[in-house]
């Protein structure tokens, strides 16, 4: 891009960029949550009106006074530009509107290789580091001693503040054998530490299930992937077998996962009415319900949920709380009903996500910044957790088997 000398090109350019930022936002991406959209034929944007150049003047006033005064020329265009859409995004004040670079959407996009080779936990990417949902049990991450809530400020050295959580996921995933040296900052702990774990080859299901004294059926969700509902169905064929007389369901330390999958473990449960509504910048809201022929409609249930039970396992937790099928028991949800869609911008100059819509639960409760309260509130402490105790789940199995 050459450097701009006149008013009028000065003008022209902003209508140039303006029309790569906002023709962009017709391009489709991937809906964290994760909803595809329909792919529309990108539109030019009008050139920019009286009142768009007038906002534009100080900006491109500035741009100038880079090109003409910065001590080190000559200045990289390119890098102005993205620096101007990270920015941009930023001035939203929302921590799920971002920008990625072309060389972090071409990592964040490309296609996993040996995606079960890592440390082995179940991460949330919705906060603003990459956050320890849950070590997978005997895996390196439990071996390592890393605990639900531990946030990965920096990996083999280089600081994560900045980098999106699904970025920094990603640099964590890496052959078997090698070796990964990750700062965790923790709650009580007043400075942050290394913690190295040699990665491992990962296969977990995504749900287990065992009856519970007191003829209890109990499914644990650990996430909500592509098998998670084919895992489900199987896991309740055999327990409903046993005819117990309820059932648990623990959502606890569950990140979420796909939307569709959150839907279709929802419907497991509800057979009919809203699962959760999606509510626009507009006002308009579109409700996604039940699907036919769940397995387990009519059973009495208790769902358990905690601060890191977020996205669609609140999607889950929410609807069976508003449908009146169950109890939710433990602590206050992690509060993501925000949804995010990736769009790339033109000539790969990267992708911005952005917030384009929030979730509620059927009856219209707002999820996001909020959580989910539940209906009897026990918290687990770590002494519980050395002792080997589980007052939540002790709760939930004495509501069900209450006489």
């Amino acid at each position: 891009m050459k450097i701009l000398k006149s008013k009028a090109m000065l003008f022209i350019a902003a209508g140039l960029m303006l029309w790569a930022l906002l023709a962009s936002a017709c391009a489709t991406g991937l809906t964290i949550g994760n909803r595809a959209a329909p792919t529309p034929t990108p539109t030019l944007v009008p050139g920019p009106s009286d009142q768009t150049t007038e906002l534009f003047a100080p900006f491109w006033q500035a741009w100038q006074l880079v090109h003409d005064k910065y001590v080190d020329q000559p200045v990289d265009d390119g890098a102005l530009m993205r620096g101007a859409i990270k920015g941009m995004l930023e001035a939203l004040g929302d921590e799920h509107s971002a920008y990625m670079d072309p060389f972090q959407y071409k990592d964040a996009t490309a296609t996993l290789q040996g995606e079960y080779e890592g440390i082995g936990a179940w991460v949330n990417t919705d906060g603003k580091f990459l956050t320890i949902s849950e070590p997978m049990p005997g895996s390196p991450a439990e071996k390592a001693g890393l605990k639900p809530g531990d946030q990965i400020i920096a990996i083999d050295g280089e600081d994560m503040t900045g980098i999106l959580p699904e970025l920094a996921r990603r640099k964590v995933l890496g052959p078997k054998g090698t070796s990964v040296v990750l700062t965790i900052q923790r709650e009580g702990e007043e400075q942050p530490f290394d913690v190295e774990v040699t990665r491992a080859s990962i296969n977990v299901p995504s749900v287990t299930s065992k009856m519970l004294d007191g003829n209890v059926a109990y499914l644990r969700v650990y996430t909500f992937g592509e098998t998670t509902t084919s895992e489900l169905r199987k896991a309740l064929d055999t327990l409903l077998a046993e005819k117990p007389v309820g059932l648990v369901l623990d959502l606890r330390n569950n990140g979420g996962g796909y939307l569709q999958t959150g839907i279709e473990v929802a419907s497991e449960f509800i057979d009919k009415g809203v699962i959760v509504m999606e509510e626009s910048g507009d006002g308009t809201r579109e409700n996604f319900d039940a699907l036919p022929g769940g397995k387990a409609t009519e059973i009495p249930m208790v769902v358990l949920v905690n601060k890191y039970s977020a996205s669609a396992s609140e999607i889950v937790a929410g609807a069976i709380q508003d449908h009146g099928r169950g109890k939710l028991v433990g602590e206050t949800t992690f509060g993501k009903g925000s949804v995010q869609s990736w769009i790339p911008l033109v000539d790969d100059q990267g992708a911005v996500r952005i917030t384009v819509a929030r979730w509620l639960t059927p009856e219209g409760r707002q999820i996001h910044k909020v959580g989910l309260t539940p209906d009897v509130a026990i918290a687990l402490t770590e002494a519980d957790t050395q002792a080997n105790k589980d007052p939540q789940l002790d709760k939930a199995v004495e509501l069900l088997t209450l006489k």
